[in-house]
């Protein structure tokens, strides 16, 4: 009787994994030839240019123009990186971190704190309205606003100044950031609010003690989504700044443009040292970023 048992317990147990070996083989005989060579083909398209302006950065500027332009450099220099530090890099690279720590900070403080209380704070008329106005926020693109912004900022005399820049930037990071950070704090389970509440800590305390750590995947996902923009931002530094001083790094690219010609290796070594921190700001917080991107619209 035993044996029959532990016979038919093994049968039993053998039966599944003798599916699983067979779903395995399944798998493994239809390959997706189709999807594979689509994502090779994407992978060539994305590599091919990144690899274009990183040789291309190390070619004197004679040879950029009679040589094939996929062809390696036959002599590189460092040349053009020279030259990009030595005409103020330094400089438009310190007043782009200026704009996007003292954009991207508030932005993401004053979003989590709305978001908190869209979530948190009942159904009252009031804070539909403001999660009414940060969703109205979204259909509004820069561009269309360039005008009153300009008008904005000179009668507050802020014209040719970082904050000039600073504070658009903040009010129009701050509806996206809303819509994400409130569908994460709607995750957060109820039970431990109450538990919270219970233990007698304010609301304020149970923002900044339960509600913040819980959320940091999409805050380090705001973070440098927001970041992102902002260091690349173009309009804004080029419409409410004029003196060079006041230069970010996009608008710093037109230092190596001259009146007949563009010096192509030095705008691309100056590209390649702009994408430096927002590669960095990325490798370091591509986990958070990817799980922030995924896990708060899961329901």
């Amino acid at each position: 009787m035993a044996t029959t048992l532990t016979t038919g317990t093994g049968r039993g147990q053998a039966t599944p994994a003798r599916a699983r070996q067979r779903r395995r083989r399944s798998i493994a005989g239809h390959r997706n030839w189709l999807g594979g060579a689509a994502g090779w083909a994407w992978l060539a398209i994305v590599i091919v240019p990144i690899y274009w302006i990183i040789i291309t950065s190390f070619k004197a500027q004679g040879d950029y123009f009679g040589a094939n332009p996929l062809a390696p450099p036959t002599a590189p220099t460092m040349a053009n990186y020279q030259l990009v530090l030595e005409n103020g890099f330094a400089r438009y690279f310190l007043n782009s971190a200026v704009v996007a720590l003292g954009a991207v900070i508030p932005a993401v403080l004053i979003a989590f704190m709305a978001a908190f209380a869209i979530v948190r704070g009942g159904s009252g008329w009031f804070l539909r309205s403001v999660n009414s106005l940060f969703l109205m926020g979204l259909a509004i693109p820069l561009q269309a606003t360039i005008i009153p912004v300009y008008l904005i900022i000179i009668r507050l005399h802020l014209y040719d100044s970082l904050l000039a820049i600073i504070l658009p930037s903040i009010a129009f990071a701050i509806p996206l950031s809303v819509l994400v950070l409130s569908n994460f704090v709607r995750d957060v389970p109820g039970e431990l609010f109450e538990s919270m509440r219970l233990d007698g800590s304010s609301e304020w305390g149970t923002m900044w003690r339960l509600a913040f750590p819980l959320t940091r995947p999409a805050l380090v996902t705001v973070t440098i989504y927001n970041g992102l923009a902002i260091w690349n931002g173009f309009l804004l530094p080029l419409v409410l700044t004029q003196s060079p001083e006041q230069r970010t790094l996009p608008l710093g690219l037109w230092t190596f443009q001259g009146q007949y010609s563009v010096n192509v290796p030095a705008v691309l070594a100056s590209v390649v040292l702009t994408t430096l921190p927002i590669l960095i700001l990325y490798v370091i917080g591509r986990r958070q970023l990817l799980s922030g991107l995924t896990a708060g619209f899961s329901k």
